[in-house]
């Protein structure tokens, strides 16, 4: 499958309006907290639940006196997200303040990254259903969160916790390359299954260490780009579609009524499934950017990076590459299996000398399927990675049937135990005797003579009678040796 320039026109992704189609336009900011135990200018916890706060040192608290230090750690992880990104990483980049005010910011400004970030231009490649698009990355720099307001707690009083305040943060800004509210979910879905095999972000986006904010705009195909209005931290992946869908509609609305789209910051509520206004925007807004005298350019050498290159992890690109070229899966049950890390792993324990594709219906259909109806996760599976390899095993060496591994696992899910040993101790090993299989087919026959002669004019039939089969033998019939020798009696060959 070929590679996509997103920013092509693709009449499948307009909007039909009343006076014609409308291309949406997509950026969007993903602010991503960087997996790290202290925050980005000091050494408080960034340990998350904590009661409100207890994670705050003098520099968060922004005390007078109190002067930033960089954490290295946190330069490291945004260096090596980068480098997943397939991002030129700057050897120099600069931190700025961003002065704006806000109740809990208590410095009255945020040190951050405008013209010289850290990681400059990547992308990201999305499987789509039709085709493989590549979205542009424009940029990621270093900053750090500010605190939380919280409305909720008083009649007339808001509180403020500072426990998130000067937690790392990665700003990772994509190029306006997005066309579909299915694309920018794919981007999000994508983007967070990196971080999350680097190891650079944890992805928890219900506990806000990962949000978007998603800029919107539309235009007549090809032509200019409209006027955007920026939907402000959304916490969903399911959010985000719903609130690119409602906010191109309205915009659409909006201008084949013969209005204009104002510059706005907009939230989404999730209850109503709308985006509404919080604040205008002005085209360009000033945050009197000017670099943090407390803070020298940040600089590191080339062999730097590089040394953090040569311990990068295989990313899901490359490993689903691999599942498909050496071990013949299909693309679908390859972006199953590397969605996340662990699972990816847990299969290759499985599949290790073992039937690929037969250990990957297991592990997808079987495994993933009960745990996702238990509400469970490969962390907490009940059947281990050795368990599940133990029973593909004895399937494929012909001790038990398809339907016989079937009745196994659901014992060993819920009882534990070695597969094998089960299968002896219980009796399970499937009918090969040829005799013993045979004097069955011929009794079902027996009993049903009218059936056997429909059979020759409709084979279809025969699934009939290897059901028969297989439940008088209690499952335990080599259905192979059941269907030759029901051809051979009925006819058929």
């Amino acid at each position: 499958m070929t590679i996509v320039d997103a920013r092509t026109p693709d009449p499948k992704k307009f909007l039909k309006g009343a006076t014609g189609d409308w291309e949406i336009v997509i950026g969007m900011e993903v602010h991503a907290q960087v997996t790290s135990e202290a925050k980005l200018f000091s050494g408080a916890s960034t340990e998350f639940g904590k009661d409100p706060n207890s994670n705050v040192s003098l520099v968060d608290a922004a005390m007078p006196g109190m002067l930033p230090v960089i954490n290295e750690e946190c330069v490291r992880q945004a260096i090596r997200t980068g480098l997943g990104l397939k991002a030129e990483i700057n050897l120099k980049s600069v931190f700025d303040r961003k002065n704006y005010f806000y109740p809990d910011l208590p410095q009255g400004y945020q040190i951050s990254q405008f013209k010289q970030p850290i990681v400059g231009e990547g992308k990201i490649i999305l499987d789509m259903p039709e085709e493989r698009v590549e979205i542009g990355v424009e940029r990621l720099h270093l900053e750090q969160d500010a605190g939380k307001s919280m409305h909720d707690q008083h009649p007339s009083m808001s509180f403020v916790d500072l426990n998130r305040s000067g937690v790392a943060l990665m700003e990772i800004v994509s190029k306006p390359d997005l066309r579909s509210a299915d694309e920018a979910k794919a981007y999000l879905t994508k983007l967070r299954i990196i971080l999350r095999y680097l190891g650079t972000c944890d992805g928890n986006m219900d506990q806000g260490s990962m949000r978007a904010d998603v800029n919107v705009s539309v235009r007549r195909p090809g032509g200019e780009f409209g006027t955007r209005c920026e939907i402000k931290n959304v916490n969903s992946i399911r959010f985000v579609g719903q609130a690119i869908e409602y906010e191109a509609r309205r915009q659409m609305a909006i201008l084949e009524d013969g209005g204009s789209i104002d510059q706005e910051t907009r939230l989404f509520d999730a209850v109503k499934g709308e985006t509404r206004s919080m604040r205008s925007k002005e085209e360009a807004h000033d945050y009197r950017y000017f670099p943090d005298p407390d803070l020298l350019p940040l600089e590191f050498t080339q062999a730097y990076v590089d040394d953090l290159a040569k311990d990068l992890p295989e990313l899901p690109d490359e490993k689903k590459a691999r599942f498909v070229k050496d071990w013949g899966l299909t693309p679908y049950d390859a972006d199953i299996l590397v969605a996340e890390k662990i699972s990816a792993d847990f299969f290759e324990l499985v599949a290790k000398g073992r039937d690929a594709k037969l250990s990957a219906n297991w592990v997808i259909n079987e495994l993933f399927g009960r745990l996702n109806k238990e509400g469970l996760d490969v962390t907490t599976s009940p059947v281990s990675a050795d368990q599940l390899g133990a029973i593909i095993d004895l399937i494929k060496n012909g001790t038990i049937s398809g339907k016989i591994a079937k009745d196994l696992f659901e014992i060993v899910w819920t009882e534990g135990g070695d597969p094998a040993k089960i299968v002896e101790e219980r009796g399970m090993v499937q009918v090969t005797d040829l005799g013993a299989i045979e004097a069955i087919v011929d009794s079902i026959i027996a009993a049903n003579p009218e059936k056997a002669e429909q059979a020759k004019e409709k084979p279809g039939l025969l699934g009939w009678f290897v059901g028969q089969v297989m439940k008088e033998s209690k499952g335990k019939a080599n259905p192979q040796a059941v269907n030759d020798l029901l051809k051979q009696k009925i006819g058929l060959e």
